[in-house]
Order: structure tokens, then sequence, then C-alpha cells
């Protein structure tokens, strides 16, 4: 019996593509140059692979009938046509939850990174300048002020870790969450005149590109340090830059940018930035579980069962 056709729509992870492959021929659309080809495969596609930065277009849908499931490997799914998949009765899949620790620690991490020059001690070090002279002196983080601009699972999980810094936070989101017991700002400009750190992780999206812009910068202010762990949309990286060469703002900490895996060198020529490379859930342990996750969803997607972790557009589809 012949395995059922899937079409990856991205580079997927080693341990999602391996463990596809046990059940599934997956193909894949990047190496697809011939459009007639492709039109004869695409009836045979159950199932459709990605991952958080892929695009699934309302183009690409329309080309499969038979698609059951679109399952990401990744917790933002901004890149799929959500409504257009709902249109073709295709739920869309995502990977929440078991990534909440580790993009958490990562923000946590640039934040300490980024205030006690961390990263920039090793290279002093590793250079041999010590003996020449202490380094500049760093900032303190226990007992600062900490805003989050997305108060989700994720930035409850920045929240609970930064309270045990003894930081005092604060946030904005597109609703007050009366029960989170932290201050609720109405938006990204407010909260940020107000805090030492602003740390970013709400969806991205048409809806919140560039929601950290030139004014938000500016309320944060020549103290204060921006930390990014949500999608390079959200951050309009030109005003960034500007605001990190005029000293509009003391630093930055950024796991994402817009044109990945392009970075500016503007960026990370400066001293006062620390940069990685969309690392936040990059270990081994959450890498395994989002795959065993995705997996889960493309199965039950593609067998007609109930779908472990449907997007929140989707989760009424099962109902």
């Amino acid at each position: 019996m012949s395995k059922p056709d899937i079409l990856a729509v991205a580079k997927l992870h080693p341990f999602y593509q391996q463990a596809l492959e046990t059940v599934y021929n997956v193909h894949d659309r990047t190496h697809v140059t011939d459009p007639a080809a492709f039109a004869a495969l695409a009836p045979r596609i159950v199932g459709v692979a990605g991952t958080g930065e892929a695009s699934v277009p309302r183009s690409l849908l329309s080309q499969l009938p038979n698609a059951k499931v679109v399952s990401v490997f990744g917790v933002g799914y901004d890149g799929v046509d959500v409504a257009a998949a709902l249109e073709h009765g295709i739920p869309v899949t995502h990977t929440p939850d078991v990534l909440t620790d580790d993009v958490a620690d990562l923000a946590l991490g640039l934040v300490l990174s980024v205030a006690r020059q961390i990263p920039q001690a090793d290279q002093y070090v590793r250079a041999g300048q010590w003996p020449s002279g202490p380094m500049a002196l760093g900032r303190k983080v226990s007992g600062a002020r900490l805003g989050i601009v997305g108060l989700g699972r994720i930035g409850k999980a920045i929240a609970r870790r930064a309270m045990g810094f003894g930081m005092h936070v604060a946030y904005t989101a597109r609703s007050e969450k009366t029960d989170s017991g932290f201050p609720f700002f109405a938006s990204a400009a407010a909260l940020a005149s107000q805090v030492d750190f602003l740390v970013v992780i709400t969806p991205g999206g048409a809806g919140t590109k560039h929601l950290i812009n030139a004014e938000v910068l500016k309320a944060l202010g020549p103290k204060g340090y921006l930390i990014n762990v949500a999608r390079g949309s959200v951050v309009d990286e030109t005003a960034l830059v500007e605001a990190l060469q005029n000293s509009t703002i003391a630093g930055a900490g950024l796991d994402v940018f817009a044109n990945e895996p392009q970075v500016p060198e503007s960026l990370w020529r400066m001293s006062n930035v620390v940069l990685t490379p969309h690392m936040a859930s990059a270990t081994r342990e959450t890498r395994q579980a989002m795959a065993d996750l995705a997996f889960a969803n493309m199965q039950a997607g593609t067998t007609g069962q109930p779908l472990r972790t449907p997007v929140p557009e989707c989760a009424a589809m099962q109902k």
C-alpha cells in the first residue's frame, strides 16, 4: 500500500521530516519548478507541513482539493492564510505550549545579556583586553521595571521569571487580563514610557506589523532596552537602527529580524546590541516535542481524528 502524499512548504526540522517520512511521501514544494508536474501532484496531497515562517497563501490552498490539514511546526502561523484555509475546510494546527519555557528563558537571557554585557565581556576576555583595565559598567537587572508586549502563554512565563529577579512587571495586550495582577497599559508607547526593559512577545502578522515604531522607541528612552523574541515584522527595523545609533534607546536584544536570515550590518556592528539567530525554541528537548506534536496533528488531520492543537481560528471546526 502506497504512502499518502503531503507537501512541505518550507525546509523542515530533521525531527519533523524524519517522523513524517515514516508514514508519508513528503514532497518539497521548493523543488517543484515544473507547473505541470505540480498540477499532477496537487490532487494527491492530503496534508501541508510548514514552519512558523512558512508561507501558505490562498493561491496554494486553492490548488490542493484534497488537503485535510496544515500542520505548522512552530507557535506562530502568520504566513498561513487561515481565512482561505477555513473557506476550503482545511484546519490549521501549530505547536503552542511545548516551546513556552524555552522562549521565556531566552527572553530573560537577552535581558541579562544586553544589560550586563555578557557577550561583550566574553569577547573582552578572549581578546586579552582585561589586563588593560576593567570594562565599562553594566546596568542592574534585579528590581528593574519590565514591560511585556503581549501577555499570552509566553508573556506570562516571562513575567514569572522576571518576578524571580524582583522586577516590577507591567504589560500591554489587545485586551486587559484582569486576572494577571499586573498593571495594564493601553498602548505599547504608554507602557514603554514606564519601563526599563520592553520585551516583545506578541504574534506577528498584519495586525502587529511595526507595532514597535519610532514613537514607542522614543517613549522607551535613552536608558531603556528593547528585547524582541516575537517576530521581526513587529518592530520597525529601520526606526530601531536609528534609535540605537542616535542613543534614543540604550540597547537591544534581538532574536528575530525583518528579513531573516539577513541581518543589517548596522545592527551587528553596534556594541550595545545582542543578536541571536531566531533560536528561542532551539533546544533538543523542545524541538523534539514540537516535532512530535506537529506530527501528531498531521496524522490526526489526515485520518479524520480530533486535532491536538488547532490554531484558535480553527478550534471551532472540531466542535
